[in-house]
């Protein structure tokens, strides 16, 4: 993957660690359905299945500073996070509206959001709460390490540690913690979260599938803008892009850790359905064909 030469994000900072208490609520506001097909494309029948009020809210107490170090995760971060903002300002603007940026926080070890403390066990998160994307450094390594998501790129460029094994499956992760702000700012999360309130615990699982595999789309559309855009990915890329959707499908994960396997207790999809939707937002880079809850999947 190229990234190298480009803006890097303004967005990203470092936390230097926090505790564990929950913060605050009331972001307030509400999503009409019709906003969501007028702009968007959004099934309406969809949103009103799932309409909910926007819930959670105040702000992080993590003591953070912006990122200002020059070591290559960090800046690939900062590359990154500046090419989902390139690419969502320009779809948010083809729609005739504004996107709103989010922060992502760079942390080691624990890190305390809006949302509640997390540890890098937790793994990538969005909270929409304070609409910050938290990543644990140590993630990438255990990616290669633990989940053999590493790519394999035959003679690709490796000056500058550009083109480097492993380098698109990071980005995927991002742009996916990226399409859940996305959901966010179109009032599809907050929409899943009244409906699961609702429902059976099965019910709601299968409403996170939907928006786990709406993520993953989105960030197939950013993967093929961008592409649009800089011309930045190489030979072997999106495969490793689809090996890493592969094998952080809950079927894979249940398989992995020794445990049943049992669908509804599925919340991300299986690896099959995240490979899928990824791959038709890489072929359409349209946010319309990321409509997971019409049921055709």
């Amino acid at each position: 993957m190229k990234w190298q030469g480009r803006r890097g994000s303004s967005n990203v900072r470092t936390s230097s660690g926090g505790g564990g208490k929950m913060v605050g609520s009331g972001i307030g506001g509400i999503i009409i359905a019709g906003i969501l097909w007028l702009v968007f494309g959004v099934n309406p029948m969809t949103a009103l299945q799932t309409g909910q009020a926007v819930t959670g809210g105040g702000s992080s107490d993590t003591s953070t500073e912006v990122a200002t170090s020059t070591d290559r995760d960090t800046q690939f971060v900062k590359v990154v996070l500046a090419d989902t903002e390139e690419v969502w300002h320009q779809i948010f603007n083809e729609a005739g509206s504004t996107y709103k940026e989010p922060s992502l926080i760079l942390f080691n070890g624990q890190v305390s959001s809006a949302c509640g403390s997390a540890s890098a066990a937790t793994g990538p998160f969005y909270c929409p709460a304070d609409q910050t994307v938290y990543l644990d450094k140590s993630f990438f390594v255990e990616m290669s390490q633990n989940l053999g998501i590493t790519g394999d790129k035959q003679g690709s460029s490796d000056e500058g540690n550009e083109g480097k094994a492993g380098d698109f499956a990071q980005a995927y992760v991002i742009a996916h913690e990226v399409g859940h702000h996305v959901q966010t700012l179109l009032g599809i999360s907050q929409q899943v979260n009244e409906a699961s309130r609702q429902v059976t615990r099965a019910e709601a699982n299968k409403l996170s599938v939907l928006q786990e595999l709406q993520a993953d789309c989105f960030a197939g559309v950013w993967a093929q803008r961008n592409q649009e855009r800089v011309q930045f990915l190489e030979a072997g890329d999106i495969d490793e892009a689809i090996n890493a959707a592969s094998q952080i499908g809950d079927d894979r994960l249940a398989k992995a850790s020794g445990g049943a396997v049992v669908p509804d207790n599925f919340t991300h999809g299986t690896s099959q359905q995240r490979v899928q939707w990824f791959t038709r937002g890489l072929e359409s880079g349209s946010v319309q064909s990321c409509d997971t809850f019409s049921g055709a999947l």
